[in-house]
């Protein structure tokens, strides 16, 4: 049995290396918006918000991963909706859920396209250095960013994200690295 594929990619913007995911959703691009922004709509597979983003920051904290998950400060770069969503994370933060490797600040951009009557194109995007370090976070939130692209695709489809399991996704860790090593 071969080793899973992961479903995003390395590019380079701007000279920056991005991982990015695209996945095409039978929705259309307001009710993607609103599963990606909605707090009540996020909790479903990822986490949940508060805060006012007009004030340039929420809190967000992931619910999918158990109840002792440390909420984090996010700053609000874009949001044009129901098109484009850019965050960064306002403190820097170890990549491993070990705590260990050296602290970086999370910057994400979702963006989507298309109409009501063709569905959506979403493009989710993470900045991760060159080297030895994005190599090992690609390893590590590539096979998490499939997951939970999966649950959304579930959430928004009317499905059950409660009902993919983390394990298959594990084995995509060594072809996340590949792409940034």
């Amino acid at each position: 049995m071969g080793t899973p594929t992961p479903l995003g990619h390395r590019e380079t913007r701007d000279g920056v290396g991005h991982l990015v995911f695209t996945r095409s959703l039978a929705a259309p691009p307001a009710d993607v918006w609103a599963a990606c922004t909605d707090p009540v709509r996020m909790q479903r597979w990822i986490g949940t918000w508060s805060g006012d983003p007009s004030s340039g920051e929420v809190r967000f904290r992931m619910t999918a991963e158990g109840d002792d998950v440390p909420e984090e400060v996010y700053l609000v770069e874009a949001c044009e909706p129901p098109r484009r969503f850019a965050v960064r994370s306002r403190d820097a933060a170890p990549f491993s859920a070990d705590g260990s490797g050296p602290r970086v600040a999370w910057q994400h951009t979702l963006e989507l396209a298309g109409s009501a009557g063709d569905g959506t194109t979403l493009v989710f995007t993470q900045v991760l250095p060159d080297g030895a370090v994005g190599a090992a976070m690609a390893a590590d939130v590539g096979p998490g960013w499939d997951y939970y692209l999966d649950r959304l695709e579930a959430a928004v489809g009317g499905g059950d994200p409660g009902s993919i399991a983390w394990e298959p996704y594990l084995g995509r860790s060594d072809g996340y690295r590949a792409l940034f090593g």
